[in-house]
């Protein structure tokens, strides 16, 4: 089975295979866009940018668990303005799609980093709406149904691009607020980002992070996933891009199955490597030639049918 069979329109992108770089993952530099595209990723999610530069939070920012990785990295980036020369820069020799994240703590502040981020060549927005509000501290934008809803629509009236927003599970509903984001035009949804989560060193009885509370993400939360992926599925019309503990081509197929059109991979990076985007389509390839399908949209919800 050739590649152009996991070939697919994804809300206005154009992907040669339904596996995707996820936000947070090697998302700064040219020079690694080009080797997670090597690789065989069909498209690229940068790492979340702000308007103004941050640091972070303090060391340590990352502690491996046997069930995966718990960050509380900060969102550290250089800011739009500086790394918008690296969206033109990238564009230059990128064959696959580049979806620029962004996040903010208001309305104009997105909708200023969209019209940002596209005016320096990004193909798609994937709006990360897990950040606090600067009106309601403590507690997240894409928890807020009448923020999201603006926060949306903002965006969406300055680009004329795919805007895409990365859904959080730590809320009591993931599938209401996804069609509170549909509703106010986003193109798709990518669920889910990080669970909630922290480690605590049994010798000094402290949390090891930084910042004490992070977000798990690798196998552990792919049950929860995919969970959130078949919710979103029978309650929204727009495309759904699954995220969390995506590491081979079942894990892919278990998301396509329960109704998402692509995948997103970040922690397995870390053990595989780029190859990992490769590996997990030659794999799919199999399982669709095997099954019987004429392409990878003929997989995608599945599970509710049946």
């Amino acid at each position: 089975m050739s590649q152009d069979y996991l070939g697919m329109n994804l809300a206005g992108l154009k992907l040669a295979n339904p596996t995707m770089l996820a936000s947070g993952i090697l998302g700064y530099s040219t020079e690694t866009f080009e080797s997670i595209s090597e690789g065989g990723a069909g498209a690229i999610v940068t790492k979340s940018v702000g308007l103004k530069p941050r640091s972070g939070y303090v060391n340590p920012t990352v502690v491996q668990v046997s069930c995966g990785l718990v960050n509380a990295m900060g969102l550290p980036n250089p800011g739009m303005d500086e790394f918008a020369h690296e969206i033109r820069r990238a564009k230059t020799v990128l064959k696959v799609p580049l979806i620029a994240s962004v996040y903010g703590y208001s309305e104009d502040e997105y909708a200023l980093l969209a019209e940002k981020a596209v005016n320096a060549g990004a193909d798609a927005l994937e709006l990360n709406v897990s950040c606090p509000h600067v009106k309601q501290t403590g507690s997240e934008i894409g928890q807020s149904p009448e923020i999201l809803a603006a926060v949306v629509k903002k965006a969406k009236a300055v680009v004329d691009k795919p805007v895409i927003v990365k859904l959080s599970p730590n809320v009591t509903s993931i599938a209401d607020l996804g069609e509170v984001a549909a509703r106010a035009g986003a193109d798709a949804l990518t669920a889910i980002n990080t669970v909630k989560a922290m480690v605590i060193d049994a010798e000094t009885g402290m949390p090891i992070l930084g910042n004490r509370v992070g977000g798990l993400s690798g196998p552990a939360v792919k049950p929860v996933a995919l969970r959130c992926v078949y919710d979103l599925f029978e309650q929204v019309k727009i495309p759904i891009i699954g995220c969390g503990g995506v590491a081979s081509w079942r894990d892919a197929v278990e998301f396509l199955l329960a109704g998402a059109s692509a995948v997103q991979i970040g922690t397995a990076i870390a053990a595989e490597g780029p190859k990992v985007f490769s590996t997990i389509t030659r794999g799919l390839s199999v399982y669709l030639r095997k099954k019987g399908f004429k392409d990878v949209n003929g997989i995608v919800g599945l599970s509710h049918r049946r």
